[in-house]
């Protein structure tokens, strides 16, 4: 193993031994069923692989990929490089396209297809209603907190990848040839100890001990875990004092309550004062303003008083020293976060709106005659 240029690079085909305790997705004997514990225990231990975070096992990881071209009928690649983040991953796996020296993609061979088989023998043994029940004991529970955390993953690489002409669509297109490693969980959950689940024992080999990876014809691309995932109970990012997903090379992400925010942002919340809050245009921002500092006491020390309320929400004012004064409508957004509660929005309107439907209705640039929402959001 050497390093180069910063990435570590590991040459040829040399064997390394499956590290002990890494258990192989297909081991059920066919015909038999699961008992009603293995269900749960998939899903704990594929939730502590999701959340992993500290150095990646690279010996494993190597050996997972190398296993996983095998059991696809493909050569192992001749190069396993290392990356630490999906941001210089991506970076790389762009790069080596460009110049055309990491041969062609193969996720589907590696993984789509054995997923599908997987899949598709699951689906035949346990029939349509069998394999829905089997998904919401098993990787449903597990789906929506990685779709949120790949989701932002991915506009997070795709925002940092600005500069030279066409690197962003660069950065877009080989984010599609990427294999999800730990974050595949949900998936590998669903999946294992079935039947004919075997193919992807590389896959599995390589989520428990490593991020995300690229796998070309002749090159493999590999990244480390996060060094640090911090999310509320509904399994969004979350911190209030730092970023909320961090990657050894510096690569993170900051959000408040799953909803993202610039770095600089959390360094002016415990300096938040009321005149602060309502200069913020950005209603997003000033919601996690309000959040932090708090409704009741921005409206207390703000000098607020609730004007007017109808079904739309509550209108309130705060008269301004020679300034005009700040209206805001508090609005509850009807449709449920994650954990189950909703969101309160305060939008700021013209000084001159009288009532909660009026001021709702100009966000929308319509009279209060003509606001008339079939649903509201």
């Amino acid at each position: 193993m050497e390093t180069v240029s910063g990435e570590t690079m590991t040459t040829g085909n040399a064997t390394v031994p499956t590290p002990v305790g890494t258990e192989p997705m297909g081991t059920r004997t066919a015909g038999t069923e699961p008992s009603g514990s293995e269900p749960v225990d998939a899903v704990r231990e594929w939730r502590e692989v999701a959340a992993a975070t500290g150095a990646a096992d690279r010996p494993a990881a190597e050996e997972g990929v190398r296993l996983a071209y095998r059991l696809a009928g493909l050569p192992e690649p001749e190069t396993i490089l290392w990356a630490d983040s999906p941001r210089a991953g991506a970076a790389l796996a762009a790069r080596l396209t460009a110049r055309g020296t990491s041969g062609r993609s193969v996720r589907d061979a590696v993984r789509d297809r054995p997923w599908a088989t997987a899949r598709g023998r699951l689906l035949d043994r346990l029939g349509p209603a069998g394999w829905a029940g089997h998904w919401a004991l098993t990787g449903a529970r597990l789906w929506d907190g990685m779709v949120m955390l790949t989701d932002r993953i991915r506009t997070g690489v795709t925002d940092e990848s600005g500069g030279a002409q066409g690197a962003e669509q660069a950065v877009r297109l080989v984010l599609l040839d990427a294999v999800l490693g730990q974050h595949d969980a949900a998936w590998l959950a669903a999946f294992a100890g079935q039947v004919g689940a075997d193919a992807l024992d590389g896959i599995a080999a390589v989520a428990r001990a490593a991020g995300w990876w690229w796998p070309y014809e002749k090159t493999a691309i590999v990244c480390e875990r996060p060094v640090a995932l911090h999310r509320d109970e509904a399994g969004r990012l979350d911190r209030g004092d730092g970023p909320a997903l961090a990657f050894p090379d510096g690569f993170a992400l900051y959000a408040w309550r799953g909803m993202p925010v610039p770095a600089a942002f959390l360094d002016e919340l415990d300096g938040l004062t009321p005149r602060r809050i309502r200069e913020e245009e950005n209603a997003e921002l000033r919601r996690v303003m309000l959040e932090h500092y708090g409704y009741d006491r921005y409206l207390k020390e703000s000098g607020a008083k609730p004007v007017q309320r109808d079904e739309t929400g509550v209108l309130w004012r705060v008269e301004l020293p020679g300034d005009e004064p700040q209206v805001m409508v508090e609005v509850v957004n009807s449709t449920p976060e994650p954990d189950g509660t909703h969101r309160t929005y305060w939008l700021r309107v013209p000084p001159r709106t009288r009532t909660a439907r009026e001021g709702v209705a100009w966000t929308f640039g319509l009279e209060e005659a003509e606001y008339a929402p079939q649903r509201q959001t």
